[in-house]
């Protein structure tokens, strides 16, 4: 595959998704996910389309053979440097000799104001931001972006299309996975700087810079000979370290919040269970029959219906409330409520036992008394 393709989505391609795909976007994110698809030469990527670019790109063809020209001419230069015996390796301040390496980063800092003129001159500006993640993380990285290109935070803004590396054949369990978003102008810092906040701020992913897609069909990476640096923008050229983090911190902080928000949802709906024995104790095994001995003041408060029975009923207190709690505590033993003559025997078997005596006793005095 040639370099050109890098950045060119191939036609007819069962990896790519765009609108009006056969199969929603969850389930081609789902159905094609980068950890599990493995590169056997002919997917190197995974595409997602969010919508149209605003503008195209023109004169690709002689933006490239410029640039091209350019890159040999700057890498020719920068190995004479290399092996002039004449420019020393330190600096001197003495003398005002430069190093090696300042001369080297000059030749690269105008190399790179040169491809930018080429690019612009030509309208070939399509660049694109570099993501780099872990295999164990880069199915739900490239998902999220994936979804917000199509109708998120990442569809407000100038991108319009993305891609993820898959997997290679021998590929080890620390190896990390590229993601590209690409925008139309990559030297519009307005549009770089849009992206990359939400970026930060909404996906909170580790940027490596920007790099123009000249760059990549003419072969400028990190280990290119020239030496010219591989993005045209870097993290902090577009925004302060300071603001980057409190970026990436505010998607964290939103992002713990929400997990503990549902955390205590998923432990209430947990503990349900729970909590009927929890409660139990406080509902009287019979509520009806406590009820009543509440209304009886010789009724025990604690106790079941044996406790009621074995304490004595108070002298003074003696009346038409024992009887009741009398006929309560006979109907709840012998479950035969509807048998009079059980009641009657008991009591007439208590009668050694002293206050019942007395109560039964005193109407029969009372009466022959009036006689």
């Amino acid at each position: 595959m040639s370099s050109k393709n890098e950045d060119t989505v191939p036609t007819m391609y069962k990896y790519a998704w765009a609108e009006g795909h056969e199969m929603p976007l969850q389930d081609f994110l789902t159905k094609f996910k980068p950890s599990m698809v493995q590169n056997d030469g002919t997917k190197p990527w995974i595409w997602v389309r969010g919508s149209e670019r605003s503008k195209e790109d023109t004169g690709v063809a002689a933006a490239i053979e410029e640039a091209t020209k350019l890159l040999k001419e700057v890498t020719e230069k920068v190995e004479s440097i290399k092996n002039d015996d004449s420019i020393p390796v330190r600096s001197n301040k003495k003398t005002g000799a430069r190093s090696k390496k300042e001369v080297r980063e000059e030749v690269q800092a105008q190399a790179s104001e040169q491809l930018k003129a080429i690019a612009i001159k030509h309208g070939y500006l399509t660049g694109k931001w570099l993501i780099f993640a872990p295999q164990d993380k880069i199915d739900l990285i490239w998902s999220g972006i994936a979804t917000s290109l199509v109708s998120g935070p990442l569809h407000s803004t100038p991108a319009y299309l993305a891609k993820v590396s898959t997997s290679s054949e021998s590929e080890s369990s620390n190896a990390q996975h590229l993601i590209c978003v690409y925008f139309p102008d990559v030297y519009d810092k307005d549009s770089v700087t849009e992206i990359m906040k939400v970026l930060l701020r909404n996906h909170g992913v580790n940027l490596s810079g920007v790099k123009s897609d000249l760059y990549t069909v003419v072969g400028i990476d990190s280990k290119h000979p020239s030496g010219i640096p591989s993005t045209v923008w870097k993290n902090t050229a577009v925004l302060p370290d300071k603001e980057i983090k409190e970026l990436k911190d505010a998607f964290f902080a939103k992002k713990k919040t929400a997990t503990e928000t549902k955390a205590p949802e998923a432990s209430s709906s947990a503990d349900k269970p729970d909590a009927a024995p929890s409660d139990a104790p406080k509902a009287k095994p019979k509520p009806k029959l406590k009820k009543k001995a509440n209304d009886d003041p010789f009724a025990s408060d604690d106790e079941g219906d044996a406790r009621l029975k074995a304490k004595p009923v108070p002298k003074a207190k003696a009346g038409a409330a024992s009887k009741t709690s009398a006929k309560q505590l006979s109907g709840s033993e012998d479950d035969e409520p509807k048998k009079k003559p059980a009641p009657k025997a008991k009591r007439a078997k208590k009668a050694d036992d002293g206050d019942d005596e007395d109560d039964e006793e005193r109407p029969k005095k009372k009466r022959a008394v009036k006689k």
